[in-house]
């Protein structure tokens, strides 16, 4: 979204990713510059010389990493070739076993740090002692023209031969800090409240075996089911009437989180990471404590019930998202930085 989005303003953008990897397929496919990243660390420093010499040939101004693995090594390369502007960029809330060594992905090899929540950002300038000035966040901005309450709705009648009273989702990787056993577990709550419900769980990941398992355990194959991989996600959330993100940890800002709050669909989430930034309790949506199944239980029948409160809501996050969160927003906000940062040489950058 971001290369496309500064290709459109005039800017020459390439994506460097592993040749197997999905972005870098997906990219392609839309035109979009490409070229392989070998990641392996037996093969870093002739990798590092090559970049470095691929970096100084096409005169690049920005170089922008999002793991540990390219933030070294392209880190490296792109200090050897002495790029003007050198971003970090962080997405999730984790720790560091190793601070001393961490470090340096955020100061070494950057000149900016961003990230997608305050939270996020507070804990980096907390344990590496970065200047404020140097890092910002930046949540993902959203397609309004895709998320958004008018359009094409999803027929989510495929777990039972009916349509339920109540359709929920939970839309994510399959990762074990989403949260999807405290999701399985809430709903068997919801379902002794007399509310019947259908619920989807839409992705894939590795936790996908274990996910089964839990349903499967739980006694509910009935009424949940795991879809796998869509790419109609708008259409998903358009149908469901409320949106769970139950994560446990590690969260900056959930971008399904914006996509649901956009497309008028009700949220509930934890209070893990940054996702109470953007569903601000008795404001655009319920926060619960996370790894606890009965305070969600209650939340989710709490929206069902109190209609007009949860319709306040939602007018809040469609408000909220369309004000603050969206792709333009985004981009405009990086190319702030990106201008302020390079001066002349990003009016030069074409």
């Amino acid at each position: 979204m971001e290369l496309q989005g500064f290709k459109d303003r005039g800017s020459s953008v390439t994506l460097l990713a592993p040749k197997q990897s999905e972005i870098y397929k997906r990219s392609s496919s839309l035109g979009l510059a490409v070229k392989p990243l070998e990641v392996s660390k037996a093969l870093y420093p002739v990798s590092a010389w090559r970049l470095c010499a691929w970096l100084r040939s096409k005169r690049i101004k920005i170089v922008n990493t999002h793991s540990s693995r390219d933030g070294y090594l392209v880190g490296v390369a792109a200090r050897l070739a002495k790029v003007p502007l050198l971003i970090r960029s962080r997405h999730i809330d984790v720790s560091y076993p190793n601070p001393f060594i961490s470090r340096h992905a955020f100061t070494t090899f950057a000149d900016h740090v961003l990230t997608t929540s305050d939270k996020i950002a507070k804990g980096l300038c907390g344990e590496f002692g970065l200047n404020p000035d140097c890092i910002t966040t930046v949540p993902t901005g959203i397609d309004l023209n895709r998320f958004c309450p008018k359009g094409d709705i999803a027929d989510l009648r495929i777990v039972s031969g009916k349509k339920s009273t109540l359709v929920i989702g939970m839309i994510s990787v399959l990762r074990s800090w989403k949260g999807h056993s405290v999701f399985i577990d809430a709903l068997k709550h919801v379902q002794g409240y007399g509310i019947n419900l259908q619920a989807l769980i839409v992705g894939e990941g590795p936790q996908r075996g274990n996910i089964e398992k839990r349903i499967n355990g739980s006694g509910q194959s009935d009424v949940i089911k795991l879809i796998g991989h869509r790419e109609d996600i708008p259409q998903i959330l358009r149908a469901l009437d409320i949106l769970v993100i139950p994560s446990t940890g590690h969260e900056g800002i959930p971008q399904i989180g914006l996509q649901a709050l956009a497309c008028g669909t009700a949220v509930i989430g934890t209070d893990a990471g940054g996702i109470p930034e953007i569903v601000i309790p008795d404001n655009t949506g319920r926060i619960v404590p996370a790894n606890n199944a009965e305070e969600l239980a209650l939340a989710i029948k709490d929206t069902f019930i109190n209609r007009e409160t949860t319709n306040r809501y939602i007018q809040a996050g469609v408000s909220m998202v369309t004000q603050n969160h969206s792709q333009g927003h985004m981009l405009n906000k990086l190319e702030g930085i990106y201008r302020s940062r390079l001066g002349a040489q990003w009016e030069a950058r074409r």
